[in-house]
């Protein structure tokens, strides 16, 4: 006879008792951890397609006689549709779940990236890199972090934020390396074939371990007093993102944070990932010098990142913003009279500073939108991530264009550096709502 048993309730016990295990025995880690670890995997073999836009500008330069600021444009697509697609993808996965979603991004990734292997013209490398690699990315991005932060975590929500946002930083770590020997062995095409098959080698992954919910485990979310029944899906996801949109725009903290998070993006996605290696190859150094400095940021911004989790749990977010964006300012000035043929000590004290910088911007905007957007915030953040992108994505174009016209990056550095000293500023005024206060975690 067939057990109608609730498949959450056996032996008497709740799975949320399971989880616990048995009297005397020393209790299970939360499944929440382990969702958080399937993440944090997920968006390491997902980092491939963030390592590329640096590498490729030369190499696409001499095979195709582009411009850098066409390639430029290509990259400014793709960091542009990265951003705008976040809020859109933070509600359907409210509709459809996370793990529908993410699969398909995995493989909308995979043929952009394996597309751009037979380009023959610059609209192409737009059209595969720019739109197909950027709205799959876009999937990817931070909301992806945020949305599985909130359903899961009631406790420790910063320092998973943090641990999650470095998880790009370590894919950075693993792939920089490799894909920049590839192209300089073998060209760049088997790297943006590297780069499909491992977005490809993440969908089944996803698909069998990743959960959409505690209620989907018969759990309460990690840190909560009480079961937390799974919401139904919410219908209609691009309109209410827009809603969110419309209701957050009439805030004052919502446009402070955007721009915020737009200079964020400007000094870091646009400007360092996609420049630092050919500014430093029109110094005299190698490539793969180069990339593998970028590579050693990414070390450095894991431990930056979870640390500025650790932190948002006990201090204030604003402060901790002016203080992230000042020091990334001053770094940025001082970099033109640190590039040479060679590695030296100097370099090396940039890369660490940088590094510890890099993304620790993530966890306090990302507080400040639970802060003032409660329930919505995810598709805040959303949002915010899309100006993130806007400023990444100009930057990477006018930082070509600026090398095309002057020969020389250096006025782009200066004037990225000037751009924090205004992001420290803008975070100050940010008012607390004094809602969430951050508290020690246990």
């Amino acid at each position: 006879m067939t057990n109608t048993t609730d498949s959450h309730v056996r032996d008497g016990r709740p799975a949320a008792a399971r989880q616990r295990g048995p009297r005397g025995r020393r209790p299970r880690p939360h499944r929440a951890w382990g969702v958080a670890a399937v993440t944090f995997v997920t968006i390491i073999g997902a980092a491939g397609f963030a390592s590329m836009p640096g590498l490729l500008v030369d190499p696409l330069h001499e095979e195709f006689g582009w411009s850098r600021g066409t390639i430029g444009l290509a990259v400014s697509v793709n960091l542009a549709l990265y951003g705008l697609t976040a809020p859109f993808a933070a509600a359907l996965m409210d509709r459809f779940g996370i793990r529908r979603v993410v699969a398909c991004a995995l493989a909308t990734i995979a043929a952009g990236a394996a597309l751009t292997t037979v380009m023959t013209t610059s609209w192409q490398l737009v059209l595969f890199w720019g739109v197909l690699v950027g709205l799959g990315s876009g999937c990817m991005a931070l909301a992806f972090s945020a949305t599985v932060t909130n359903r899961w975590f009631v406790r420790r929500k910063g320092l998973v934020t943090g641990i999650l946002t470095a998880a790009g930083a370590s894919g950075q770590l693993v792939f920089l390396p490799l894909l920049s020997w590839l192209i300089e062995e073998y060209a760049w095409r088997p790297a943006a074939v590297t780069v499909a098959l491992t977005a490809l080698a993440v969908v089944p992954f996803v698909w069998l371990l990743l959960r959409d919910h505690p209620a989907d485990v018969g759990l309460a979310p990690y840190g909560a007093k009480e079961f937390v029944p799974k919401p139904p899906p919410r219908r209609g996801a691009g309109r209410r993102a827009l809603d969110v949109l419309f209701q957050a725009a009439r805030t004052g903290p919502f446009w402070l944070l955007a721009g915020t998070f737009a200079i964020c993006g400007a000094t870091t996605n646009g400007l360092v990932k996609v420049h630092f290696v050919p500014s430093a190859h029109d110094h005299g150094m190698p490539v793969t010098a180069a990339a593998g400095l970028l590579a050693v940021i990414g070390v450095f911004d894991i431990v930056g990142t979870v640390a500025s989790g650790w932190l948002t749990d006990r201090f204030e977010a604003r402060r901790l913003l002016a203080v992230y964006y000042g020091l990334r300012g001053v770094s940025l000035m001082f970099l033109p009279m640190l590039l040479a043929p060679s590695v030296h000590p100097p370099m090396l004290f940039f890369i660490v500073f940088y590094g510890l910088d890099w993304v620790a911007t993530v966890p306090p905007t990302l507080a400040l939108c639970r802060e003032h957007f409660g329930d919505d915030s995810a598709i805040v953040f959303g949002w915010v991530l899309g100006s993130h992108q806007i400023g990444a994505g100009l930057v990477a174009v006018l930082g070509g264009m600026a090398r095309d016209v002057f020969g020389s990056y250096d006025v782009v550095w200066y004037a990225c550096g000037a751009l924090c000293a205004v992001a420290a500023l803008m975070s100050m005024v940010i008012r607390s709502e004094g809602r969430a206060e951050p508290a020690p975690a246990r």
